[in-house]
Order: C-alpha cells, then sequence, then structure tokens
C-alpha cells in the first residue's frame, strides 16, 4: 500500500475523557488501547499524527508517542479544532495537503476502508468526505477526510463552542454550503454494531472481539463482521449504551 507524504492523519487522544477515564492507555493484548489502534493503521504510521492535551494529564500519551516514534503535538484540551490545525501547521501541512480526522477510541479501525476514502475523496475532489453522514459502518469505524484550505477556513472563522470543540461541524453543518460535502457507505448497513471505546461495557465487548481474534492485528473487516455474525453476544454487551450527543 503505498502512501503519499502529504496525507496528515491526526488522531486526537486525551486522558481526561469523562465517561472512562485514561481509556486510550488500557490494557488490550499486552499493548494499550491507543498502540492497537495504531497497529491496525500500520501501513500509515509515518502520517500520523497523536493530538493531545497540554493540560498536563497528557504524559503516558507523550511517553508512549517517544518509546514508539510517534510525532505528537500538545495542544488545547477544549479547542480541539486549534489543536488539530496548529498540529497539522506544526508539522508542515500546507495548501492542497489533505488532513484526516481520527479519535483515539476506535482500537478496530480498517486502514483498508481508510485507504478506499482517501481514493474517494481525491476521485470526487471533495472538500469534505466522511463514513459518518448517513451511518453504514459500526460506530468506531468514524473516519473524516478534508483539505488543508477547509481545515484553516474553519480555524480562521469558526466562533461557536461546539465548532471549536468538535473540529469539523463548521465544515458540515453550520457552514456546509461553502463546502463540496461527499458521503462514504458501506455496502450493507452495519451500524447496529457499537465498537467505539467510551465506557466499561464497550472495553469488555472490544476485549471480547480481540480474544476471539487472538489478538492479531492485521484482520480485515470482512473477519471481524464474520466474528459478530457468529458471535451475537457480543454485540449484546454494551447495545444499551445510549452515544454521547455532540
Amino acid at each position: 500500500m503505498k502512501i503519499e507524504n502529504n496525507l496528515f492523519i491526526i488522531i486526537q487522544a486525551r486522558m481526561t475523557s469523562t465517561r472512562l477515564l485514561g481509556k486510550v492507555m488500557l490494557p488490550l493484548c499486552g499493548k494499550t488501547v491507543l498502540e492497537i489502534m495504531i497497529d491496525r493503521l500500520k501501513s500509515f504510521e509515518k502520517n500520523i499524527i497523536i493530538a493531545t492535551t497540554n493540560d498536563g494529564s497528557e504524559k503516558p500519551i507523550v511517553k508512549l508517542c517517544e518509546r514508539r516514534g510517534l510525532k505528537y503535538f500538545r495542544g488545547d484540551t477544549h479547542n480541539v479544532l486549534e489543536r488539530y490545525y496548529k498540529a497539522a501547521l506544526n508539522f508542515g501541512a500546507k495548501k492542497s495537503d489533505t488532513i484526516i480526522r481520527l479519535t483515539s477510541d476506535c482500537p478496530l479501525i480498517d486502514q483498508n476502508i481508510l485507504k478506499k476514502m482517501i481514493d474517494e475523496f481525491k476521485i470526487e475532489k471533495c472538500d469534505y468526505l466522511s463514513n459518518t453522514i448517513e451511518r453504514t459502518f459500526p460506530r468506531g469505524f468514524d473516519i473524516e477526510i478534508f483539505g488543508f484550505d477547509a481545515l484553516k477556513k474553519a480555524y480562521e472563522n469558526a466562533t461557536l463552542d461546539y465548532e471549536k470543540e468538535h473540529v469539523t461541524t463548521y465544515i458540515h453543518t453550520t457552514h456546509k454550503n461553502e463546502f463540496k460535502i461527499c458521503s462514504f457507505k458501506d455496502k450493507d448497513d452495519n451500524s447496529k454494531y457499537r465498537l467505539t471505546l467510551d465506557e466499561e461495557a464497550d472495553f469488555e465487548a472490544i476485549k471480547e472481539i480481540y480474544r476471539f481474534l487472538k489478538c492479531k492485528t492485521d484482520f480485515s473487516y470482512e473477519e471481524l463482521l464474520e466474528v459478530l455474525k457468529k458471535n451475537p453476544h457480543i454485540y449484546e454487551i454494551n447495545r444499551h449504551i445510549e452515544q454521547k450527543k455532540v
């Protein structure tokens, strides 16, 4: 898989998540949740920047980055839009470069889906592409792709707190008429599956999946779906959790 240098994959990560404190550093298959996610994105590792906080709580994340040789940036805890913009700028992003937003609570994310979305973003000449506009992928596979120009415009013009907290709201919601918005869909609707990490029950479900997969990290999305279909009890572990409203 040939990866271009003008891709900046920025993963936001913090230690202060309110529902499951320090979730990105929880142990999973002898590593941490964040490391497993990086392993799942192995082909893109040189493009990854961990955008963490600057409030003092981020030291375990920084230590992990330094140990693994990952690029990282400390930024504002609450103004995540500013954190993304400055992280991209700090590592040399410029006009016409591509920014990919991921969150660190997705240790099952699939790099092949990401590659397909990057191709779609370029072919359709989108300003913004996401697989969450019409949700067909499981929660926990959320990917947003946008141009550095769009990120810069949002950073320079966003005024609302929720635009600053949620990074892309300015682009895909409050000023969507100013951008070419594209949607990426799964071939089937698999949105019933909850594979993100917000609460303890989510962690139990994720651990159960990795137990069935014998802790390997190079499995495909299709293999994962097969595990879920053959083991419906996994879906039931965290089915009751209501997603936090944006």
